[in-house]
């Protein structure tokens, strides 16, 4: 009876190391990375980077420069987008605590988190909302609105959602999001399932835009990696500052999990 509770007991104790040996640390998943952009990533605002097709895209978290899984970078990358932006943060947990995936999951599950949060808007010279509501919908089919779920005990290996955003330049938009275990993290994708339109006129087309936001906890705390891009035609890219566009609506929705996350919701 001792030799099977010590068997047992050296069998708890391997798989509890194994599962401390997995948490890695930044240089671990960006090993080459210059330290300007190391100290921004420790930075309140984080690093932040936009770039056009025109002049190539060589994203930080892509290929073999990190230990960021390339199927995120790659998702983004074969929705043959002309502007992505890329970011990158540490934040801390609650009230300096250690935060795990499951204050991830639970933070992202805030949809009505998103509603009313601020952007610096240079045209109106002010601090404006972003997205005027937010909330769950039923599907893609049936936009009905449903409430946020409480706190999960447990994370889901996938899940998928359906959002609705009453966006301040396009009015309601629709979203699919997607809610993954991948790697040593969690990886959530948000894509447009309905045009995103101007004044009626279909600025992003159905399926056009996508962002990818990754979350691990990592020594130093919970590291951000997210990069999201759009495929516009060049008419529309002459009319819009596509790069603005997007870096603030990924600036919103990194904050919003970001600020939930640590508490500061």
């Amino acid at each position: 009876m001792r030799k099977k509770i010590a068997i047992a007991l050296s069998f708890y104790l391997l798989c509890a190391a194994n599962v401390f040996a997995q948490v890695r640390g930044f240089n671990d998943i960006f090993p080459n990375l210059n330290q300007k952009t190391r100290e921004a990533a420790f930075s309140d605002s984080g690093y932040v980077r936009s770039s056009q097709k025109s002049d190539g895209f060589n994203l930080i978290g892509g290929g073999k420069t990190s230990g960021i899984n390339a199927d995120i970078c790659d998702d983004v990358l074969n929705r043959n987008p002309g502007f992505i932006v890329e970011s990158l943060s540490v934040i801390s947990g609650k009230q300096g605590e250690k935060a795990d995936l499951l204050d991830v999951y639970n933070a992202l599950g805030n949809i009505r988190g998103l509603k009313g949060r601020l952007y610096n808007s240079h045209t109106r010279n002010q601090a404006v909302p972003l997205f005027e509501d937010a909330t769950r919908i039923k599907s893609s089919r049936q936009t009905s609105e449903i409430p946020d779920p409480p706190a999960a005990a447990e994370i889901p290996n996938n899940e998928i959602i359906y959002i609705k955003l009453k966006d301040i330049n396009f009015g309601n938009s629709y979203y699919v999001g997607e809610m993954k275990l991948i790697q040593n993290g969690l990886c959530y994708s948000m894509s447009n399932f309905k045009n995103l339109t101007y004044f009626l006129f279909p600025v992003i087309k159905e399926g056009k835009f996508i962002a990818k936001l990754y979350f691990e906890p990592i020594s130093e705390g919970i590291l951000i990696y997210s990069v999201a891009g759009a495929d516009i035609s060049d008419f529309v890219a002459s009319k819009i500052d596509m790069d603005s566009a997007i870096s603030k609506r990924l600036a919103v929705i990194t904050s919003w999990a970001a600020d939930g996350i640590s508490g500061a919701e």
